[in-house]
């Protein structure tokens, strides 16, 4: 009897469910996986080699653009990478708005994560309900950057601006009635901070929402208890950081364990797993949603009560006040010169990482006393994610494959770079 061959398919690069273009070559027994071969490079950018020929500001819209879910979390890697180099140090206000919109975008992350996960194993609801509460957030982006996605808000010295007194709201358009705006408008009477407050009453409702969608969903528990595991050891092994790591059972969390910023001043917990499977790493998103809409509301609160100023007071880094630059020639030839020129950054070396949504997102940045880097190199979670996708794959069908790829939560902005 002739001998039955594994044979060979092509899963993406346009798949739905490949999160950006990864295309895997499986080799298959039947429809059980022997070997899973992925194939990346087809979004490469090449965001650190363009770096090297852009000044250190010109360079922060591209860091949004890496992982396009975590926009302001990559700019917060690569700002104190910058802050570390010329030796200075932020704002209190401007640390615990940075804090407060790393937070913000990881609850933005994880209701991607979530409802792109359940699309992808087949509950389409999630997605809906999910992508109602992301829509509050962009507005959050919107109103301090003016950019839902891209926002360019964290700079080298603090963020760009304070916080906007006046919520934006919604106008009339030929589709909405008078009813229907002023309920869209009703939580937007009053500052950002007061939207941000709001939201944070509102959520944890929402979250319960998502968990009688799916925790104790059958069909989804089917789907996700028992694939994928990965036990402590091996994720460490493997260079596991964030939910990947956690839901392995790790409390490893740099917030916690290295804590940058004012994270340090806040109360808020590391949910972590048990099993080391997709089910567990899905519960570690949503337990971290609730926690991350904890520390949002800590820092809304100590916002509301001390004002004070956004950007560190040094004209070689920051620039001038837009009435200095009206009154004063000097100071909008230092402005010309600071858009144009760029800062020069004393010689050196300096690593800087953050508690990314998808684990440990770090930046190593090579200077030699030039306006812009010598060399720069992104540590991308998602990198370290994907390859051990073959390992993870192996024994399983095409079906869990899909399942696998969802909760390793991986953007090919930051694994292709």
């Amino acid at each position: 009897m002739a001998e039955i061959k594994n044979y060979t398919l092509n899963f993406g690069p346009q798949h739905p469910s490949a999160h950006g273009v990864l295309r895997l070559v499986l080799e298959l027994d039947g429809e059980v996986i022997q070997r899973a071969d992925p194939h990346i490079g087809l979004l490469h950018r090449a965001t650190e080699k363009l770096a090297e020929s852009k000044t250190y500001l010109q360079s922060v819209p591209y860091m949004d653009r890496l992982d396009y879910v975590s926009m302001m979390c990559n700019e917060h890697g690569y700002v104190m990478a910058i802050e570390r180099l010329l030796g200075i140090d932020v704002p209190e206000r401007a640390k615990y708005i940075r804090v407060m919109f790393d937070e913000i975008t990881r609850l933005l992350n994880h209701l991607m994560s979530v409802g792109t996960h359940a699309l992808d194993v087949g509950a389409m609801g999630v997605m809906l309900y999910a992508f109602r509460e992301r829509e509050d957030l962009m507005d959050m982006y919107e109103a301090v950057s003016g950019a839902r996605m891209h926002a360019a808000y964290y700079r080298p010295g603090g963020v760009y601006r304070d916080l906007p007194e006046q919520m934006p709201q919604y106008k009339v358009s030929k589709i909405r009635n008078e009813r229907a705006l002023a309920k869209m408008n009703e939580n937007r009477q009053g500052s950002l901070l007061d939207f941000i407050e709001d939201f944070t009453d509102r959520f944890p409702a929402c979250v319960d929402e998502y968990e009688t969608l799916l925790t104790d969903n059958r069909i989804w528990k089917q789907r996700l208890v028992g694939i994928g595991v990965v036990t402590p050891e091996r994720a460490m092994q493997l260079g596991f950081t964030g939910p990947m790591l956690r839901g392995s059972g790790i409390a490893w969390d740099m917030r916690k364990k290295q804590p940058y910023e004012v994270y340090d001043r806040l109360d808020f917990d590391i949910p972590v797993g048990v099993n080391g499977d997709c089910y567990d790493r899905y519960l570690v998103r949503i337990a971290e949603m609730r926690e991350s809409n904890k520390i949002v509301r800590q820092c809304v609160d100590w916002l509301k009560r001390n004002p004070g100023p956004v950007m560190v007071d040094n004209h070689k880094v920051a620039p001038p006040s837009r009435l200095g630059m009206k009154t004063n020639m000097e100071e909008l030839i230092h402005h010309f010169k600071l858009f144009t020129e760029g800062m020069h950054v004393p010689e050196g070396e300096a690593y800087a990482s953050v508690e990314h949504p998808k684990g440990e997102f770090g930046v190593y940045i090579v200077s030699d006393g030039a306006n812009k880097p010598y060399r720069l190199k992104i540590r991308a979670p998602g990198f370290a994610h994907l390859s051990s996708l073959d390992e993870m794959t192996r024994g399983h069908m095409i079906a869990d494959a899909v399942t696998i790829i969802g909760t390793q939560d991986i953007v090919f902005g930051e694994v292709d770079r």
